[in-house]
């Protein structure tokens, strides 16, 4: 008898395995709630909308946004970390995902262990940008200004220890230039100072940024990117006066670890034939957002490559949570 009901224990996982099968098969067979770390109304929280909707069509069953902001996408992510690992809780993750392990040494998840990154849905354009009475119209012209004026220069970003605060640190780190920060609660306060004069410079991802740019409110100096995107051709990019001074920022979607192979292939599949649609690669493209449709394997060498970039820039600057 012991010997048949241990055969028995040693033959159910093959025995359950057409039924796990089935179960992925048949995903998705209700809603799938969709965290999104930031408020309804901002750019990212568009984006995740209508990657939602797209997604929603394509499966037949709603994705809902559940909008959890708060404490530098932690709470968000968290929810997505705690969620049951079967498919019907996915997040939407930016830069901050890479951050906040070296930022937040005391998170409540463990980010490459708890969390599986299915794909990058796409990439933002960092910029820096200048109110236009600032007496220089390039990047070498600005960092020559602050080499002769150090320590008077300033600039404004959406926060200490976000994509944008960093990577203009590690431009003053690779120049050894001193502009001063002034961290904000968000880009559209620092916005507002540096157009009424308060600030001189802003950290800024350029959809934010373009339309004050156009209307001649805002001065471009230089983007981030690692070469100059075929969408904004006529802006240089700060790798063409300091080389290696590059970052962009990541809009990518994450489940809870645990989450069926079968399911996370299959949404990773459903985003990159997405993005590769004139049609929708259009909608994301008119939202700032640059499509990449990347595999999750893709996506986990960037969030790995970035939390190794960003944790001595962090560590060298001293920058702490806002």
């Amino acid at each position: 008898m012991k010997y048949r009901t241990r055969s028995a224990l040693l033959l159910l996982p093959f025995a359950l395995r057409p039924w796990i099968a089935r179960a992925e098969e048949s995903w998705p067979g209700r809603p799938v709630r969709l965290i999104v770390p930031f408020p309804p109304g901002g750019s990212t929280d568009s984006q995740g909308r209508l990657v939602g909707q797209h997604l929603s069509e394509l499966w037949g069953q709603p994705v809902i946004a559940d909008n959890r902001p708060g404490a530098g996408t932690v709470l968000a992510t968290n929810t997505v970390a705690k969620a049951a690992p079967d498919g019907y809780t996915l997040g939407i993750a930016v830069s901050s995902h890479a951050i906040n392990p070296t930022l937040r040494p005391n998170l409540p998840y463990d980010t490459l262990k708890d969390l599986l990154p299915i794909s990058e849905i796409g990439i933002q354009h960092i910029i820096l940008v200048a109110n236009p009475s600032l007496p220089v119209s390039n990047l070498k012209e600005l960092l020559e200004l602050a080499r002769k004026e150090p320590g008077k220069l300033s600039y404004a970003s959406p926060g200490s220890g976000t994509a944008h605060h960093l990577v203009m640190e590690l431009l003053k780190a690779k120049t050894g230039v001193d502009i001063v920060h002034v961290p904000y609660r968000g880009g559209a306060p620092a916005q507002q100072d540096v157009m009424g004069g308060q600030v001189p410079l802003l950290m800024d991802t350029y959809y934010a940024s373009e339309s004050l740019i156009k209307a001649g409110k805002l001065k471009p100096i230089a983007l981030f990117s690692t070469k100059r995107p075929s969408s904004v051709p006529d802006i240089p990019v700060v790798a063409e006066t300091v080389p290696g001074v590059v970052a962009t920022s990541s809009v990518g979607l994450i489940a809870p670890a645990g989450t069926p192979a079968a399911v996370v292939h299959r949404i990773s599949t459903d985003i990159a034939q997405a993005v590769r649609t004139k049609e929708f690669a259009q909608k994301l493209l008119a939202m700032g957002l640059d499509p990449v449709g990347s595999s999750p394997q893709e996506y986990d060498m960037r969030i790995r490559s970035d939390i190794a970039k960003w944790a001595p820039v962090i560590k060298a600057t001293g920058a702490t949570a806002d």
